[in-house]
């Protein structure tokens, strides 16, 4: 089965350090069909994206803005964004690296 974990997992408040996938990405995902896993490892290693992250300047996806109902960042604890300004989610790797919301 394909996936995009490097056997260095470690849950940072909802996310993967490793894969940066979601808790709820991992536990889905031998319920995926290949086609589902490829389209979420190429959004994941930043081959497809919906916007560039603001915080590093890479790729990154918002399932939002692809016009979901849902994204993933919604799936883990909220992170602190105040040191952000603009309008656009940051990258899996960017966001996971901010520290967690308090209050």
């Amino acid at each position: 089965m394909k996936t995009p974990c490097i056997g260095i997992c470690k849950n940072k408040d909802g996310v993967c350090t490793g894969c940066h996938r979601t808790m709820s990405e991992i536990q889905q995902w031998r319920h995926l069909t290949d086609e589902q896993r490829d389209t979420k490892m190429e959004q994941i290693h930043k081959v497809v994206s919906t916007h560039t992250c603001q915080q590093c300047g890479q790729p990154a996806y918002c399932e939002i803005s692809a016009g979901e109902s849902h994204c993933w960042c919604f799936e883990i604890t909220k992170r602190d964004t105040t040191s952000i300004k603009g309008a656009h989610c940051l990258c899996r790797s960017c966001l996971s690296k901010l520290p967690i919301k308090v209050g």
